[in-house]
């Protein structure tokens, strides 16, 4: 590959996610950490994007956001195996919250086949989603539209929240970490994402690999306020994320680990779902301080305890588990 074109790649990488690392970008260039370091230098040069520690980022750093036709081309089947397996959480007869984004708006898709749900949302694209299933409900929040990802945000929208209580809060953003828990580029969707955080009694948050280890300029929801984490399986490559994902592990946020194409990844184990055309879910016990599961084992957390209450007990079933965190732990 030419520089030019290398340069170019790099670019439209940055632009999708916002922030990239300097391993992720030589991966997809198929080039030397040296080599791309020295094209973002150069890109630098021309103001196209801005060097950090060890990656890239839009110029401006933490105050941009990519708007939604950039965010919809992203991660595409890994956010389809996350709203699957996240719409496998959802309740007959539940009411709960669902955020703006990408994320959401697929997992919004799949709750139309969910009867008697209640589904309170600021974002036109969930509602959009629902418009037409018969045994929804679907409460919109007041507020001003924020045209870049089909968002109500504002006062109006926070004080049409106040007062509500559902059982659960489904969002999405543009980076998490173990240390900040979830945030977004923009001050008003994270001031009404909070809003819906406070109506929930569980948080759910959706994000996929690629945000995991990236953090951005405002706070969503902290991470000991984070309830439980839906995701897709990092490659194997991708340190960060793995490490990242063992970070919030020790922190007791329950972590659900879906495959990004056809299934979960990985052999099938105590707490798997499978049916036909249906996405397999594997649950990821891992050592934490909180949420403990009687008779799981010390620093284990079964699939039990992530609600998936009759699956396979016994001593193989731990036996399994404990396979799984030694090899997330190998990543």
């Amino acid at each position: 590959m030419f520089a030019a074109e290398r340069r170019q790649l790099i670019l439209e990488m940055v632009r999708a996610n916002g922030a990239v690392s300097l391993r992720e970008l030589a991966r997809v260039v198929q080039t030397s950490e040296v080599t791309v370091r020295r094209d973002v230098r150069a890109l630098e040069a021309e103001g196209l994007l801005d060097r950090r520690h060890g990656g890239a980022v839009l110029p401006g750093g933490f105050t941009r956001e990519s708007g939604f036709p950039q965010k919809s081309h992203l991660a595409t089947a890994e956010k389809t195996a996350i709203a699957d397996l996240a719409a496998s959480l959802v309740e007959e007869g539940e009411a709960i919250v669902v955020g703006a984004g990408t994320t959401t708006q697929e997992l919004a898709r799949r709750l139309a086949r969910v009867p008697g749900l209640t589904v309170v949302t600021n974002s036109l694209l969930v509602a959009q989603a629902l418009a037409h299933a018969n045994r929804v409900e679907v409460v919109m929040t007041g507020g001003t539209l924020r045209g870049t990802n089909y968002a109500l945000v504002g006062s109006g929208a926070e004080q049409s929240l106040q007062g509500l209580r559902v059982s659960k809060a489904f969002l999405s953003g543009s980076g998490l970490t173990a240390e900040r828990g979830l945030s977004t580029s923009n001050m008003l969707s994270a001031s009404v994402d909070r809003a819906l955080v406070q109506a929930a009694a569980e948080v759910v948050v959706l994000a996929d690999h690629t945000k995991l280890g990236t953090d951005t300029m405002f706070q969503t929801v902290p991470t000991e306020v984070i309830t439980r984490l839906v995701t897709d399986e990092p490659p194997g490559h991708d340190d960060r994320a793995g490490a990242e994902l063992q970070a919030l592990a020790d922190q007791g946020v329950q972590i659900a680990v879906a495959g990004a194409s056809g299934g979960a990844t990985g052999r099938p184990g105590p707490g798997d779902e499978a049916g036909p055309g249906r996405q397999q879910r594997r649950d990821v016990p891992l050592p934490g301080p909180r949420r403990q599961v009687p008779g799981a084992g010390p620093g284990l957390r079964s699939a039990a305890a992530l609600g998936e209450q009759g699956g396979p007990g016994g001593p193989g079933a731990e036996q399994q588990a404990r396979a799984r965190v030694a090899d997330l732990r190998r990543r």
